[in-house]
C-alpha cells in the first residue's frame, strides 16, 4: 500500500525490448513492488513480446505499441495517444529506444518522465543526449556508480542522476528440486565440480573467455563442468569453440532456463566473465543463493563482488587470470563456503527488491513535487 504520507500513483512503464533479459526482470520486480505498495501500473511494450506474456500472467494492464527503430514516428504518435488516454502521473522509460521515443511522446503529452540507464557503455555527447537528459526526462536512475560515471562523462548534469541499484527478490531463488536431482538430470555426479554462468549469449558477456579459461584449467589437470544457462546470438559460435577446445563433454549449453534457482542450488560457484556490465544481477542472484562468484573487474560488478570476501575479481578478457581464480576457489572448499555465506548476507542486506522499489517511489514523488512547485 502507498505510504501514509503520499497518494497512490499511476505509473506508465515503457519498454521497447522484444526479448526478455535482465533489464526486463528488473522492470517486473519494480512493477510488482509498486503494485504491492498500492500504486497503479500500465506497461507499454511491443506486440507479441515476452513482456506482453509476462504482464498478462501477473495481471498487469498492458498496451501493445510497436517501436521498430529510433526514428519510428508512428511509434511516437501511438505512445502519445496511449499516454493521453491513460493519463498517468508519471512515465518511467526503461530502455534506450523507449527513452527516446517515449520521452518525446511524454513531453508532447505534458507528462513528466524518468528513465533508467542500465548499460555500462559510453554516453555519446551530442544533440540526442542533450535533448533526452536536458528536455525529455526530469531525472535518470543509474543502476550503479559505474553507469552514473558514464552519464556524467557524457555530459549529463550530476544533479539529474539518482543511483538506484538493480535488485533481487530472495523468495524467487528458493529451489524446487534438490541438488542431487538436478545434477542427475544433467548427467553430473554429486561430487563433480560445477560452474554456472547465467547470461545472454552475447559477446559482451565474455563466455568465449570462460571457455578458453577451461582449456587452461584442463592443462592443470582440473576439469569442472560448466553449465551455460541462457540464449543469444553467439550460441552457435560458442558451441563451435567448445568443440574445437575439446570441451563438449564438460560444457552444457542449457538454453533459457526458468529453473535458475535449481541450477544455483546445484552448482558449486558462479562465474561472470563479462566485458561490460551495468551492475550484474546474475552475480547478485548467485550470491543470494550462497554461491561464491568469480567475475570480471568491470562496470558495476566491482560494486557487487567484494574481492576476497564474496568471490574474486579478475581482469576482463584474461583467460589465464580467470582460470587461476577458479582454480584457487575450487582447491579450498572452506574458502568457497565462507565466500558464499558472506555473499548471501550482502545480497539480501544491500540489494533487496524492496529497497529498489522504495527508492523509485521516492524518485517519482520528488519529480512530481518539483513539477508542482514550478
Amino acid at each position: 500500500m502507498a505510504s501514509d504520507t503520499m497518494a497512490a500513483l499511476c505509473v506508465a512503464h515503457i519498454d521497447a525490448e522484444t526479448a526478455f533479459s535482465g533489464g526486463e526482470v528488473q522492470v517486473f520486480l519494480l512493477i510488482e513492488g509498486l503494485r504491492a505498495r498500492g500504486h497503479q501500473n500500465v506497461l507499454l511494450c511491443p506486440p507479441r513480446s515476452r513482456c506482453v506474456l509476462e504482464a498478462h500472467a501477473i495481471g498487469i494492464p498492458c498496451r501493445e505499441v510497436g517501436m521498430r527503430n529510433d526514428v519510428d514516428l508512428a511509434a511516437v504518435v501511438s505512445l502519445f495517444r496511449t499516454l493521453r488516454r491513460i493519463r498517468p502521473d508519471i512515465v518511467h522509460l526503461h530502455t534506450g529506444r523507449a527513452t527516446w521515443l517515449g520521452g518525446i511522446a511524454s513531453r508532447l503529452a505534458g507528462i513528466p518522465a524518468v528513465t533508467t540507464r542500465r548499460m555500462d557503455r559510453p554516453v555519446r555527447r551530442g544533440i540526442q543526449t542533450r535533448l533526452i537528459y536536458g528536455h525529455l526526462v526530469q531525472r535518470v536512475a543509474a543502476i550503479s556508480d559505474a553507469v552514473a560515471d558514464r552519464l556524467i562523462s557524457g555530459g549529463v548534469p550530476p544533479e539529474k542522476i539518482e543511483i538506484i541499484r538493480s535488485s533481487i527478490d530472495p523468495t524467487r531463488l528458493v529451489p524446487d528440486r534438490g541438488r542431487a536431482e538436478v545434477r542427475a538430470l544433467l548427467g553430473v555426479g554429486p561430487r563433480e565440480p560445477v560452474l554456472l554462468t547465467l547470461a545472454v549469449l552475447a559477446r559482451r558477456k565474455g563466455i568465449d573467455v570462460l571457455l578458453s579459461s577451461l582449456a587452461h584449467l584442463r592443462a592443470r589437470g582440473f576439469e569442472p563442468f560448466l553449465w551455460v544457462a541462457g540464449e543469444g546470438p553467439e550460441r552457435s559460435a560458442l558451441e563451435r569453440q567448445a568443440e574445437e577446445l575439446g570441451l563438449t563433454a564438460r560444457v552444457r549449453f542449457l538454453g533459457h532456463r526458468p529453473d535458475k534457482a535449481d541450477l544455483l542450488a546445484a552448482c558449486d560457484a558462479a562465474v561472470l566473465p563479462s566485458r561490460m556490465e551495468g551492475l550484474g544481477v546474475a552475480a547478485l542472484e548467485a550470491m543470494a543463493a550462497g554461491r561464491a562468484v568469480v567475475a570480471s573487474s568491470v562496470g558495476g560488478l566491482r560494486e557487487v563482488v567484494r574481492h576476497g570476501e564474496t568471490g574474486f575479481l579478475v581482469p576482463p578478457e584474461d583467460p589465464k587470470a580467470l582460470a587461476e581464480a577458479l582454480f584457487r576457489l575450487f582447491e579450498d572448499e572452506k574458502l568457497r563456503t565462507k565466500m558464499g555465506e558472506a555473499g548471501a548476507n550482502r545480497a539480501v542486506r544491500e540489494f533487496h527488491a524492496s529497497q529498489m522499489v522504495a527508492s523509485y517511489e521516492q524518485l517519482y514523488t520528488s519529480v512530481l513535487a518539483t513539477r508542482k512547485s514550478q
